[in-house]
């Protein structure tokens, strides 16, 4: 028998497919391992991650899907061994492997094996081959005859998903249709540009259009001359249907001129972009319709999308941030559903040709520029299914569509007058602009402030890192002491003030006042930009605060926040959600420091409502602006966060990038909160946070309202209420 092995997205390899190191980098990693109706009856299973205890699921096909019922969950350990009776022959064709809950790093092996005999010296070899002190479970006899009705039923993960759209379309279902088509002029064309689409695409394709009942909308297939006999047929069948349009061409020109072929015969005001394995999600066009007519202003609106097999399953939910034109830079994040002006999209010429793979995303970034943050509108229902079969050219040939999107990222900034290169983000087909304009004699001055008291192995640490590990070329050291005793200490300060120049430090006793200190090393500081910076940080590399300050090349941005990690290469910041739990916090808490997060976000720069102000840099003219730290309300808790949406209320970006990484030693320095004096201290700038920035009801636009609030890392969260339109910024104050 030969086994077929079959990762999911959120798997990466590090090697080789077979007995391998993988990353989980997903939500929801597993191997599908699938085998023939004749097979070797025994499978072996190993497992093993050196770094942490693992918590694996085995899930058998029964009747065609996945269930909960029919799966194995085993305890948390280092190292395991699976092994099973497939029967040499049976209906049950596959079993799903989810080696852990959790971003992580693991080895896996999957064998076959003809009788149990060779399957146990298998496990003994193991055993003796790194697998020592290997947990051995025998998953039994597998049902291998037992057939049911398929039902939608997958892993917890799948199965939320499935809670989840059930949840919207039903709320969209009760939307009334919106009264905005004019006559017989439509107010949407969908254009779907086709090559040789399989029948059954086509027909998913339509249905979906039609089932829309929303008058006044057209669907025009715009065929690249397609030699497919069975696609030619069906147009043949579906050529008379009035809202319905159907180009054919006997030249093949690809992907971009054959959409610009179907605009060209759009009556449309609005435009929208599917492919052809593409469907349209229950009243998404009703919801669209309302979004325009509630929003006369709006130039561009996106939607979220569920992701489906090629079957329709669905398999995952993206839920896309408010706009976010940082996030756009590293990674094409809003795809479609794409609402764009018919007329607008003629100013600037249609698509182009020459960015085959990234056609769409060099169209979005043209469309872009120059509309205002207010005019671009973020639809937060998942309207459309995006099916992913691995066949699309973006997909098949990905170097290709890979340098075409770097190639329009780039010439994005140059209509702007800024000289760009576009490098790999931490995710290889990702990006990560690089700023030209800044030579290495014209760095701007950056003033560093670090409130400190003793703890001379901090201090001593951070200020050799800032002195001899960081290739910043030009900064002032301010340490804002609020009462060292420490002789060691004090020492230090004396010998750095007489070696250098750029080197200061002020000691006032006084009780511990986070805002108050970096006020005060505000108002002598000389450096056109400031960064704030904890005495328990570490620097890992040289570069770190170049990147933070070529992130204020980014139009629009004030702060920009850094990537931290806990000693034990868990994430301690990946960007702060303000209205977490009521309050704020600290996105993706204690994953692995690679993980990825929906889209890949996490490898890519993102704009945040807030950062913390543990490595946190202000831009003068954000500083002059927003004003003071707040010291009366927020001495030492949520004082970044007041200070971030004070940022945001007034229309600054605030930037976290990934390719600013330290390490953190959170808070080992000024102790606990939750004694004492320092508790109702805490509690009471809680709540100041929540009556200033109303954080219990606030949707923060870096995240999306369908996660719940609760949970650091996102959990899906069905909704009780459709949620409105959202731009980034709300109405400034």
């Amino acid at each position: 028998m030969s086994l077929r092995i079959i990762p999911n997205t959120d798997l990466e390899p590090q090697q080789h497919v077979g007995e391998t190191t993988w990353n989980s980098i997903g939500d929801d990693p597993y191997f599908e391992v699938c085998f023939d109706y004749i097979r070797m009856p025994f499978i072996v299973i190993s497992l093993k991650c050196d770094e942490e205890k693992i918590d694996p699921r085995v899930y058998i096909n029964v009747g065609g899907h996945y269930s909960e019922k029919e799966s194995h969950g085993f305890a948390y350990s280092n190292r395991f061994i699976f092994i099973a009776n497939l029967g040499a022959t049976g209906w049950t064709r596959s079993l799903r492997v989810d080696p852990c809950s959790f971003p992580c790093r693991f080895e896996i092996s999957i064998e076959a094996f003809p009788n149990r005999k060779a399957a146990d010296n298998a496990i003994a070899v193991r055993l003796q081959k790194g697998m020592d002190g290997a947990t051995i479970h025998n998953l039994g006899n597998l049902p291998r005859f037992r057939l049911r009705m398929p039902t939608l039923s997958f892993g917890p993960p799948v199965q939320q998903i499935e809670k989840v759209i059930k949840a919207q379309y039903a709320l969209g279902k009760k939307i009334a249709p919106p009264k905005i088509a004019d006559g017989a002029t439509p107010w949407l064309s969908i254009i779907v540009p086709v090559y040789n689409a399989p029948k059954r695409y086509l027909d998913d394709l339509l249905k979906s259009f039609l089932d829309q009942g929303v008058p006044g909308t057209e669907l025009i297939l715009s065929d690249d001359s397609s030699t497919s006999e069975e696609t030619q047929h069906w147009y043949d069948n579906h050529a008379r249907r009035d809202n319905v349009k159907i180009l054919r061409t006997s030249t093949n020109g690809g992907i971009a001129t054959a959409t610009n072929t179907g605009l060209g015969q759009a009556s449309g005001t609005w435009v929208a972009f599917l492919d052809h394995d593409d469907v349209i999600a229950p009243h998404a066009l009703k919801l669209i319709g309302k979004a325009i007519v509630e929003n006369r202003s709006a130039k561009f609106i996106y939607t979220d999308e569920v992701v489906v097999d090629d079957n329709l399953k669905p398999i995952g939910l993206t839920l896309k941030p408010a706009y976010d034109p940082i996030l756009l830079t590293g990674v094409n994040y809003i795809n479609h559903f794409s609402i764009y002006r018919r007329d607008r999209l003629s100013q600037i010429g249609n698509l182009r040709t020459g960015f085959d793979g990234s056609q769409d995303y060099d169209l979005l970034l043209r469309y872009l520029d120059g509309l205002l943050a207010e005019d671009v509108l973020h639809l937060p229902y998942p309207a459309y299914w995006w099916r992913r079969n691995g066949k699309t050219y973006s997909r098949q040939f990905m170097a290709k569509a890979t340098t075409a999107a770097r190639k329009a990222i780039s010439e994005s900034f140059a209509r702007k007058g800024v000289k760009t290169h576009v490098e790999p983000a931490l995710t290889d087909t990702l990006h990560r602009v690089m700023f030209e304009n800044v030579s290495e004699n014209s760095w701007p001055m950056v003033s560093i402030i670090i409130p400190s008291r003793d703890s001379y192995q901090l201090i001593s640490r951070i200020l050799n890192d800032l002195f001899e590990r960081t290739d910043y070329p030009n900064f002032e050291v301010i340490v804002i002491d609020n009462g060292t005793s420490d002789e060691q200490v004090l020492s230090l300060y004396q010998q750095l003030t007489q070696a250098k120049s750029n080197f200061s430090y002020v000691i006032e006793k006084e009780t511990f006042n986070f805002s108050r200190a970096i006020n005060r090393g505000i108002r002598i500081a000389k450096g056109e930009n400031f960064l704030l910076l904890n005495n328990d940080v570490e620097v890992m590399e040289p570069f770190w605060l170049k990147e933070m300050v070529s992130c204020l090349s980014f139009e629009g941005v004030g702060i920009v926040g850094a990537k931290l990690l806990y000693p034990n290469n868990k994430i301690q910041h990946a960007g702060v959600v303000a209205g977490f739990g009521g309050l704020a916090g600290h996105w993706y808490l204690n994953q692995a420091k690679d993980y990825g997060g929906p889209m890949s976000r996490l490898h890519v720069r993102n704009s945040m409502t807030c950062v913390t102000g543990a490595v946190m840099l202000i831009s003068g003219t954000c500083a002059r602006t927003v004003g003071l730290w707040n010291e009366e309300d927020f001495a030492v808790a949520y004082n970044d966060v007041d200070y971030c949406l004070r940022a945001y209320k007034t229309g600054f970006r605030t930037v976290w990038t990934p390719f600013s990484c330290l390490y953190h030693h959170e808070s080992v320095s000024r102790g606990s909160d939750i004694f004492g004096e320092r508790k109702r201290r805490f509690n009471a700038e809680k709540e100041n946070l929540k009556t200033r920035h109303g954080t219990a009801d606030f949707f923060d636009p870096a995240a999306n309202p369908g996660y719940d609030r609760r949970f650091s890392t996102p959990q899906f969260l069905p909704p009780e209420k459709l949620a409105p339109v959202r731009r980034w910024f709300l109405d400034k104050e």
